[in-house]
Protein backbone atom coordinates (compact mmCIF):
# COMPACT_ATOMS: atom_id res chain seq x y z
CA UNK A 1 0.00 0.00 0.00
CA UNK A 2 1.44 3.12 -1.38
CA UNK A 3 2.01 6.08 1.69
CA UNK A 4 -0.98 8.53 2.33
CA UNK A 5 1.37 11.37 0.70
CA UNK A 6 3.16 11.04 -3.10
CA UNK A 7 6.99 11.07 -2.80
CA UNK A 8 8.95 13.56 -3.62
CA UNK A 9 10.36 12.40 -7.26
CA UNK A 10 14.25 13.09 -7.88
CA UNK A 11 16.09 12.41 -11.03
CA UNK A 12 19.26 12.15 -11.55
CA UNK A 13 20.83 12.81 -14.91
CA UNK A 14 23.10 10.40 -16.03
CA UNK A 15 25.52 10.76 -18.70
CA UNK A 16 29.01 9.18 -20.15
CA UNK A 17 31.70 10.43 -18.17
CA UNK A 18 29.59 11.26 -15.20
CA UNK A 19 31.73 11.33 -11.58
CA UNK A 20 30.52 8.41 -9.43
CA UNK A 21 30.74 10.10 -6.18
CA UNK A 22 28.43 12.80 -7.64
CA UNK A 23 25.86 10.57 -8.58
CA UNK A 24 26.38 8.62 -5.03
CA UNK A 25 25.53 11.36 -3.30
CA UNK A 26 21.96 12.09 -3.85
CA UNK A 27 20.98 8.29 -4.57
CA UNK A 28 22.17 7.29 -1.24
CA UNK A 29 21.16 10.36 0.97
CA UNK A 30 17.36 10.90 -0.86
CA UNK A 31 16.79 7.41 -0.43
CA UNK A 32 17.18 7.47 3.64
CA UNK A 33 15.67 10.63 3.90
CA UNK A 34 12.53 9.91 5.74
CA UNK A 35 9.45 12.18 6.87
CA UNK A 36 8.60 12.89 10.43
CA UNK A 37 6.65 9.24 10.53
CA UNK A 38 9.53 7.14 9.49
CA UNK A 39 8.43 6.59 5.82
CA UNK A 40 10.85 6.97 3.27
CA UNK A 41 10.05 10.69 1.64
CA UNK A 42 11.61 10.47 -2.20
CA UNK A 43 11.42 8.45 -5.10
CA UNK A 44 14.92 7.99 -6.62
CA UNK A 45 15.22 7.53 -10.72
CA UNK A 46 18.20 7.91 -13.16
CA UNK A 47 17.07 9.86 -15.79
CA UNK A 48 18.74 10.47 -19.48
CA UNK A 49 18.97 10.31 -23.49
CA UNK A 50 20.37 6.84 -22.92
CA UNK A 51 19.44 3.25 -21.60
CA UNK A 52 22.86 2.92 -19.98
CA UNK A 53 26.17 4.64 -19.23
CA UNK A 54 29.52 4.22 -18.31
CA UNK A 55 32.09 6.19 -16.46
CA UNK A 56 35.42 4.08 -15.94
CA UNK A 57 34.66 1.06 -14.37
CA UNK A 58 31.01 2.12 -12.90
CA UNK A 59 28.01 2.21 -15.27
CA UNK A 60 24.55 3.20 -14.91
CA UNK A 61 21.82 1.39 -15.79
CA UNK A 62 17.81 1.23 -16.20
CA UNK A 63 17.47 5.16 -16.76
CA UNK A 64 14.12 7.11 -18.01
CA UNK A 65 13.79 8.88 -20.98
CA UNK A 66 14.71 12.33 -20.84
CA UNK A 67 10.79 13.37 -21.14
CA UNK A 68 10.10 11.28 -17.94
CA UNK A 69 11.56 14.67 -16.97
CA UNK A 70 8.07 16.49 -16.56
CA UNK A 71 6.88 14.00 -14.10
CA UNK A 72 10.06 14.96 -11.86
CA UNK A 73 9.77 17.38 -8.84
CA UNK A 74 13.38 17.77 -8.83
CA UNK A 75 16.45 17.17 -11.11
CA UNK A 76 20.16 16.69 -9.80
CA UNK A 77 22.64 17.58 -12.47
CA UNK A 78 25.95 15.34 -11.25
CA UNK A 79 29.40 16.38 -12.10
CA UNK A 80 30.99 14.81 -15.44
CA UNK A 81 34.18 14.29 -16.18
CA UNK A 82 35.28 16.91 -19.09
CA UNK A 83 32.24 19.31 -18.48
CA UNK A 84 33.77 22.36 -21.25
CA UNK A 85 33.51 20.05 -23.90
CA UNK A 86 30.03 18.62 -23.43
CA UNK A 87 27.17 19.27 -25.69
CA UNK A 88 24.73 17.49 -26.08
CA UNK A 89 21.29 19.40 -27.37
CA UNK A 90 18.90 16.61 -26.33
CA UNK A 91 19.93 17.20 -22.91
CA UNK A 92 20.04 20.79 -22.66
CA UNK A 93 16.73 21.36 -24.47
CA UNK A 94 15.19 18.81 -21.80
CA UNK A 95 17.01 20.83 -18.91
CA UNK A 96 15.55 23.83 -20.46
CA UNK A 97 12.06 21.88 -20.41
CA UNK A 98 12.03 21.30 -16.72
CA UNK A 99 13.06 24.56 -15.80
CA UNK A 100 10.20 26.35 -17.55
CA UNK A 101 7.66 23.74 -15.91
CA UNK A 102 8.77 24.95 -12.16
CA UNK A 103 10.98 21.79 -11.69
CA UNK A 104 13.38 22.40 -9.04
CA UNK A 105 17.34 22.23 -10.90
CA UNK A 106 20.46 21.48 -8.91
CA UNK A 107 24.15 21.13 -9.90
CA UNK A 108 27.15 19.04 -7.94
CA UNK A 109 30.51 19.86 -8.68
CA UNK A 110 30.77 20.46 -12.81
CA UNK A 111 27.39 20.09 -12.99
CA UNK A 112 26.48 23.72 -12.76
CA UNK A 113 28.75 23.90 -16.45
CA UNK A 114 26.13 21.99 -18.03
CA UNK A 115 23.34 24.13 -16.05
CA UNK A 116 25.08 27.42 -17.73
CA UNK A 117 25.64 25.79 -21.29
CA UNK A 118 21.38 25.36 -21.59
CA UNK A 119 21.90 28.91 -20.27
CA UNK A 120 19.89 28.52 -16.99
CA UNK A 121 22.46 30.30 -14.91
CA UNK A 122 22.29 33.78 -17.14
CA UNK A 123 21.73 36.53 -14.25
CA UNK A 124 22.42 34.09 -11.42
CA UNK A 125 25.02 33.75 -9.08
CA UNK A 126 26.30 29.84 -9.05
CA UNK A 127 29.14 28.03 -7.97
CA UNK A 128 31.04 25.13 -8.84
CA UNK A 129 34.49 23.05 -8.46
CA UNK A 130 37.31 25.68 -7.06
CA UNK A 131 39.57 24.63 -9.72
CA UNK A 132 37.15 25.54 -12.41
CA UNK A 133 35.10 28.48 -11.34
CA UNK A 134 37.80 30.91 -13.53
CA UNK A 135 37.00 28.94 -16.57
CA UNK A 136 33.41 28.81 -15.88
CA UNK A 137 33.15 32.65 -15.44
CA UNK A 138 35.44 33.46 -18.67
CA UNK A 139 33.16 31.06 -20.66
CA UNK A 140 29.92 32.35 -19.34
CA UNK A 141 30.26 36.05 -18.59
CA UNK A 142 26.66 36.43 -17.67
CA UNK A 143 26.75 34.10 -14.75
CA UNK A 144 28.05 35.50 -11.37
CA UNK A 145 30.61 32.75 -10.25
CA UNK A 146 31.11 32.51 -7.07
CA UNK A 147 34.12 30.75 -6.34
CA UNK A 148 34.14 30.83 -2.25
CA UNK A 149 31.31 28.93 -1.12
CA UNK A 150 30.05 25.46 -0.55
CA UNK A 151 26.83 26.29 -2.56
CA UNK A 152 24.10 28.66 -4.05
CA UNK A 153 20.28 28.55 -3.61
CA UNK A 154 18.57 30.42 -6.33
CA UNK A 155 15.14 29.29 -5.53
CA UNK A 156 14.48 27.03 -8.24
CA UNK A 157 17.94 26.16 -9.35
CA UNK A 158 20.97 25.60 -6.96
CA UNK A 159 24.45 24.67 -7.58
CA UNK A 160 27.18 23.66 -5.50
CA UNK A 161 31.01 23.56 -5.32
CA UNK A 162 33.17 20.70 -5.39
CA UNK A 163 32.74 16.74 -4.57
CA UNK A 164 31.72 16.72 -1.22
CA UNK A 165 29.73 19.73 -0.85
CA UNK A 166 27.40 17.72 -2.66
CA UNK A 167 26.07 16.48 0.74
CA UNK A 168 26.09 19.79 2.38
CA UNK A 169 23.56 20.64 -0.62
CA UNK A 170 21.15 17.91 -0.31
CA UNK A 171 21.12 18.18 3.61
CA UNK A 172 19.97 22.25 2.63
CA UNK A 173 16.95 20.51 -0.07
CA UNK A 174 15.95 17.87 2.73
CA UNK A 175 15.87 21.02 5.26
CA UNK A 176 13.60 22.74 2.93
CA UNK A 177 12.08 20.01 2.47
CA UNK A 178 10.99 18.11 5.53
CA UNK A 179 12.74 20.69 7.99
CA UNK A 180 15.54 20.95 10.11
CA UNK A 181 14.81 17.80 12.28
CA UNK A 182 14.75 15.22 9.57
CA UNK A 183 17.97 17.18 7.70
CA UNK A 184 19.50 16.54 11.42
CA UNK A 185 18.98 13.15 11.64
CA UNK A 186 19.72 12.33 7.79
CA UNK A 187 23.19 14.05 8.70
CA UNK A 188 23.76 11.96 11.91
CA UNK A 189 23.39 9.13 9.89
CA UNK A 190 25.62 9.61 7.49
CA UNK A 191 28.24 11.09 10.15
CA UNK A 192 28.94 14.38 8.82
CA UNK A 193 28.22 17.84 10.24
CA UNK A 194 24.75 19.70 9.97
CA UNK A 195 26.64 23.28 10.55
CA UNK A 196 27.80 23.51 7.09
CA UNK A 197 25.70 26.00 4.96
CA UNK A 198 26.29 28.13 2.01
CA UNK A 199 28.39 30.48 3.56
CA UNK A 200 31.11 28.35 4.00
CA UNK A 201 34.29 28.63 2.18
CA UNK A 202 34.51 25.74 -0.25
CA UNK A 203 38.95 25.78 -0.22
CA UNK A 204 39.87 26.42 3.57
CA UNK A 205 43.87 26.49 3.73
CA UNK A 206 44.79 24.59 7.07
CA UNK A 207 41.38 23.23 7.35
CA UNK A 208 42.76 20.27 9.16
CA UNK A 209 44.59 22.03 12.08
CA UNK A 210 46.89 20.75 14.85
CA UNK A 211 44.43 19.23 17.72
CA UNK A 212 45.74 21.98 19.79
CA UNK A 213 44.20 24.32 17.66
CA UNK A 214 40.96 22.51 16.97
CA UNK A 215 37.76 24.66 18.02
CA UNK A 216 35.93 21.43 18.52
CA UNK A 217 35.63 21.97 22.48
CA UNK A 218 34.72 25.94 21.87
CA UNK A 219 32.25 24.74 19.64
CA UNK A 220 30.54 22.38 21.62
CA UNK A 221 30.61 25.12 24.99
CA UNK A 222 28.90 27.48 22.08
CA UNK A 223 26.46 24.99 21.64
CA UNK A 224 25.40 24.52 25.22
CA UNK A 225 25.74 27.94 26.26
CA UNK A 226 23.91 29.56 23.50
CA UNK A 227 20.86 30.97 25.24
CA UNK A 228 23.28 33.38 26.92
CA UNK A 229 23.81 36.83 25.89
CA UNK A 230 27.65 35.87 24.82
CA UNK A 231 30.21 38.63 23.89
CA UNK A 232 33.17 38.00 21.33
CA UNK A 233 34.78 39.07 25.07
CA UNK A 234 33.27 36.26 26.95
CA UNK A 235 33.97 34.05 23.97
CA UNK A 236 37.68 35.05 23.89
CA UNK A 237 37.91 34.57 28.09
CA UNK A 238 36.54 30.96 26.98
CA UNK A 239 38.86 30.10 24.56
CA UNK A 240 41.98 31.43 26.02
CA UNK A 241 42.58 33.65 22.83
CA UNK A 242 42.53 37.08 21.75
CA UNK A 243 39.85 38.44 19.54
CA UNK A 244 41.93 38.52 16.57
CA UNK A 245 43.43 34.87 17.27
CA UNK A 246 39.88 33.62 17.99
CA UNK A 247 38.53 35.50 14.23
CA UNK A 248 41.63 33.80 12.27
CA UNK A 249 40.59 30.15 13.81
CA UNK A 250 36.89 30.71 13.22
CA UNK A 251 37.85 31.60 9.45
CA UNK A 252 40.72 28.80 8.69
CA UNK A 253 37.98 25.95 10.31
CA UNK A 254 34.23 27.19 9.48
CA UNK A 255 35.06 29.58 6.95
CA UNK A 256 32.82 32.29 9.51
CA UNK A 257 33.68 34.91 12.19
CA UNK A 258 32.97 33.46 15.49
CA UNK A 259 29.42 35.49 16.03
CA UNK A 260 27.88 34.83 12.36
CA UNK A 261 28.57 30.81 13.26
CA UNK A 262 26.58 31.58 16.76
CA UNK A 263 24.16 33.18 15.18
CA UNK A 264 23.45 30.68 12.68
CA UNK A 265 23.84 27.92 15.18
CA UNK A 266 20.75 29.83 17.05
CA UNK A 267 19.07 29.71 14.12
CA UNK A 268 19.08 25.96 13.54
CA UNK A 269 18.30 25.84 16.99
CA UNK A 270 15.27 27.24 16.49
CA UNK A 271 14.23 25.70 13.51
CA UNK A 272 14.33 22.28 15.24
CA UNK A 273 12.29 23.54 18.32
CA UNK A 274 9.38 25.12 15.36
CA UNK A 275 9.08 22.27 14.29
CA UNK A 276 9.21 19.40 17.17
CA UNK A 277 7.72 22.01 20.27
CA UNK A 278 4.43 24.03 21.03
CA UNK A 279 6.42 26.80 22.52
CA UNK A 280 5.82 30.06 21.57
CA UNK A 281 8.49 32.19 19.85
CA UNK A 282 9.22 34.31 22.76
CA UNK A 283 10.37 31.36 24.64
CA UNK A 284 12.07 29.90 21.49
CA UNK A 285 13.95 33.48 21.58
CA UNK A 286 14.93 33.01 24.81
CA UNK A 287 16.19 29.53 24.71
CA UNK A 288 18.02 30.37 21.67
CA UNK A 289 19.83 33.03 22.87
CA UNK A 290 18.19 35.86 20.90
CA UNK A 291 16.93 37.97 23.82
CA UNK A 292 13.64 39.05 22.21
CA UNK A 293 10.88 37.63 19.75
CA UNK A 294 11.45 40.78 17.48
CA UNK A 295 15.57 40.15 17.69
CA UNK A 296 14.82 36.45 16.59
CA UNK A 297 12.20 37.02 13.72
CA UNK A 298 14.85 39.66 12.44
CA UNK A 299 17.86 36.94 11.53
CA UNK A 300 15.26 34.19 11.37
CA UNK A 301 14.19 35.74 8.11
CA UNK A 302 17.48 37.27 6.98
CA UNK A 303 18.93 33.46 7.34
CA UNK A 304 15.78 31.41 6.44
CA UNK A 305 14.09 33.82 4.44
CA UNK A 306 10.59 33.37 5.87
CA UNK A 307 9.04 34.18 9.55
CA UNK A 308 9.65 31.48 12.55
CA UNK A 309 5.40 31.37 12.10
CA UNK A 310 6.10 30.45 8.20
CA UNK A 311 8.73 27.75 8.90
CA UNK A 312 6.45 25.83 11.85
CA UNK A 313 3.49 25.62 9.65
CA UNK A 314 5.35 24.52 6.92
CA UNK A 315 8.17 22.02 9.14
CA UNK A 316 5.58 21.24 11.53
CA UNK A 317 6.69 17.58 12.74
CA UNK A 318 3.36 16.52 12.41
CA UNK A 319 3.26 16.69 8.64
CA UNK A 320 4.62 14.15 7.15
CA UNK A 321 4.62 15.37 3.21
CA UNK A 322 7.52 17.19 1.77
CA UNK A 323 7.14 20.57 0.85
CA UNK A 324 7.06 20.88 -3.18
CA UNK A 325 9.64 23.86 -4.45
CA UNK A 326 7.89 26.45 -6.33
CA UNK A 327 8.88 27.75 -9.11
CA UNK A 328 10.00 31.50 -8.25
CA UNK A 329 10.45 30.67 -3.99
CA UNK A 330 12.49 33.27 -2.08
CA UNK A 331 16.66 33.31 -2.65
CA UNK A 332 18.22 32.85 0.87
CA UNK A 333 19.93 35.77 1.45
CA UNK A 334 23.05 35.66 2.59
CA UNK A 335 24.33 37.53 6.13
Amino acid sequence: MRPHFSKHHIGILALDGFVPFDCSIPYEMFSLATAADGKEAYEISFVGDKEAVASGRFSITRILPLSSMQDMDTIIIPGIVQPFSFNNPSVLEALGHACSAGIRLASICTGACILAAAGLLDGMTATTHWALVKELAARYPQVNVEPDILFCDNGQILTSAGLSSGIDLCLHMVRKDLGATAAERLATLFVVPIERDGGHRQFIRHAAPDSDGSLSALLLWLQENMHRNLTVQQICKEAHMSARTLNRKFQEQTGLPPMVWLTRARVRRSQVLLESSALPVEEIASITGFGSATSFREHFRRIVGTSPTAWRKTHAICSAEPRRPLAHSATLPPL
